[in-house]
This record gives C-alpha cells, sequence and structure tokens, in this order.
C-alpha cells in the first residue's frame, strides 16, 4: 500500500492551508511560546485593545510587551486565581485579553475563577480571553510532578464554552493567535516548554477542519495531540520501514474541530489509536475520541495511548519518563504494532 505524507502539507485535509496573516513561517524550531507572543507583541503595536497579563512568568519577546506596552500588561505575580479575575474585569471593559502562566497553574489553580469568571461569564458577557499554558506534559521535566501537566485536557474539557488548543510545533502555535484575537470567548492555548521539531514547514495548517493528516494510505490511524504527534509520526516511519502501513493525524483543535470532516477521514480505518501526553481514560483526547465514535457509529476498533498509573517522582529525561508511562517511542511503538495485527490479521 503506498504511504503519502504529509508534513510539509497542511492542504491534505481537503482545505488549502493559508500563511496566517502578519506570520512568517519559520523553518528553525523555536519554542512555542516566544513564536505565539512574537505575534502577539507585533498585534499590540497596531491595537490599542489588546491587554496582556502574566503570574510572575517570564520570556524575552515578554520583555518587549512590558517595555514598550506598560499601559497593556500587568503582572499580578504568583496568583493564579487574581491572574483569572483581572483578566476577566479586562475583558468585560472590551479588552482582548491573553494571560500568560505555567500551565498546571494557568488550569488547575484557578478553576474555579475559569469556571465562573470565563466559562459562566462568557455566555451572558461579550468577553475575549486567552489563557497561555506553557508547560504541556513532561516538558518541565526535572520540574517533577508539580510542574508538570497531564490533567489540563481533562479539566478544561470539562468547561463549556472553553476552546482547546494544543499545538504539535511553534508554526500551528503562531497560527492559533488569528483565531484567539478574532474570536470572542475563553480559550486555553496547551505550549510545550521545549522547542521541538518543526511539522509545518511551508505553511500552517487549515485551523478551518481542527486537524491535519500528516499522513496517509493504511488502515490503521494514529491520531495525536502536542508533543505526541512527533512520537507518532517516529512510530509510522519505523512501521513504514518494516512494511507496516499506519496513518498520522495532529490533533490541534479539541474543542472546534469540523465534526463532519472527520467523521469523513475517519470512516473507512479498521483501527483508531489515540495518543496523548495526559493520564490515559481520565476525560482526554481518548474521552473525546471514544466519545466521537460512538456518537457517529464508527466502526474501527480504538486504542488510547496515555500516561498509566500515579504521579512519578523519578527523575530522567523525557523520553525515559515516557518509557515509564507508556508513552515512549518503543512503547508505543510495541502496543501500535500489536494492534494493528490484531485489526488486520
Amino acid at each position: 500500500m503506498t504511504v503519502k505524507t504529509f508534513a510539509s502539507d497542511p492542504s491534505s485535509t481537503g482545505g488549502r492551508g493559508e500563511v496566517m496573516s502578519g506570520q512568517t513561517v519559520t523553518p528553525r524550531p523555536i519554542a512555542m511560546r516566544d513564536a505565539f507572543l512574537e505575534r502577539v507583541w507585533r498585534a499590540m503595536a497596531d491595537d490599542g485593545d489588546i491587554y496582556f497579563t502574566c503570574a510572575d512568568f517570564g520570556s524575552p519577546v515578554l520583555d518587549r510587551i512590558r517595555g514598550q506596552f506598560p499601559d497593556r500588561f500587568a503582572n499580578v505575580g504568583i496568583a493564579e486565581q487574581n491572574l483569572i479575575n483581572v483578566s476577566a474585569g479586562l475583558a468585560v471593559e472590551g479588552f482582548k485579553v491573553f494571560a500568560y502562566a505555567i500551565a498546571p497553574f494557568i488550569t488547575m489553580r484557578c478553576f474555579e475563577q475559569i469556571r465562573v469568571n470565563l466559562a459562566l461569564l462568557s455566555k451572558v458577557r461579550p468577553i475575549n480571553v486567552n489563557l497561555i499554558g506553557v508547560g504541556a506534559g513532561y516538558s518541565y521535566v526535572v520540574s517533577g510532578p508539580t510542574h508538570q501537566c497531564y490533567e489540563d485536557l481533562t479539566v478544561m474539557r470539562a468547561l463549556p464554552n472553553v476552546a482547546i488548543y494544543s499545538p504539535a510545533d511553534h508554526v500551528t502555535a503562531a497560527a492559533l493567535f488569528d483565531p484567539c484575537l478574532a474570536n470572542p470567548g475563553a480559550k486555553y492555548l496547551r505550549l510545550d516548554a521545549q522547542v521541538l521539531p518543526v511539522v509545518y514547514r511551508s505553511q500552517p495548517p487549515d485551523l478551518a477542519h481542527g486537524f491535519n493528516v500528516l499522513r496517509a494510505g493504511g488502515r490503521v490511524c494514529l491520531i495525536a495531540t502536542g508533543f505526541m504527534v512527533h512520537t507518532a509520526l517516529k512510530v509510522a516511519e519505523q512501521l513504514a520501514q518494516a512494511g507496516i502501513t499506519v496513518d498520522v493525524i495532529d490533533f490541534f483543535d479539541l474543542s472546534g474541530f469540523d465534526a463532519a470532516g472527520l467523521r469523513r477521514q475517519l470512516t473507512p480505518y479498521a483501527g483508531l489509536v489515540s495518543l496523548e501526553e495526559g493520564f490515559r481514560g481520565r476525560g482526554g483526547l481518548d474521552a473525546l475520541l471514544f466519545d466521537f465514535s460512538a456518537r457517529h457509529r464508527l466502526q474501527a476498533r480504538m486504542l488510547n495511548l496515555g500516561v498509566e498509573g500515579d504521579y512519578r517522582f523519578e527523575l530522567g529525561t523525557r523520553d525515559q519518563l515516557h518509557e515509564q508511562v507508556g508513552i515512549g517511542l518503543n512503547a508505543a511503538l510495541r502496543s501500535v504494532r500489536e494492534f494493528v495485527q490484531a485489526v488486520e490479521p
């Protein structure tokens, strides 16, 4: 079976991807936060309604924002609950707010404030608040489970009226600035803290779909989000060398994706595998896909790969930690190979 790869061709979902306004694709890998904050900084020069808040968290680009726009910048300190309160108040006054903090703190430490002041409030008042969480999954490797983030997809998906974006590279992260700025409501951007390889070298994916096909031609599809897109691509490549074809989908919009398009894309498959850097079976990407499959009566068998077990305190590289919890390259390769053999004996 012929394998088609689309790692640099985001038009594979059927629509034509375009370079977002104000964005130049940088083929050299850079941090997601730097790519996104660069878009914010440039837009603030032209749009006086953009306001930036943070919870004692910095970056080189943030220094520029603070220096050039001091009247539209507020550091609330180590106080994420207040970060949400201040951001909601600014949004009610008409500002388009970007709030910035470490991922576990901007989602879980202030969950009640997000629920009441953003998810609930957005039903009765027009607001635009964008939560930028840096440190998805194990990306703060040496900081341990207090600073790592495996629960955010679960808790944020529990809230209606909150858009959830989970890019796999800095190109997608930068492109997501456009819907964040243009669309009202609350959004959560799940950004990796490490510099990841570039997935989209020529242009960003078509954001209207919410997902993008990176490899095609097989009967089993790996559906991954964030960092795990890179693992899925490596698994697919190694299996291809062994004569086994699996497809790969980058799922970067977990709330506003094109449901009809996804149904058409997934219907022909005999097997679907979800890969996420979050707890398995606890409401993340796998729960989204199990529900989607049931509602749309998909016939494919499903396997969900995610973080196994409990919190762990061992130190190691990200790859080592991933192998320990069942989502490393070797662990995923074994699981997918066995699944493919069961689906296509």
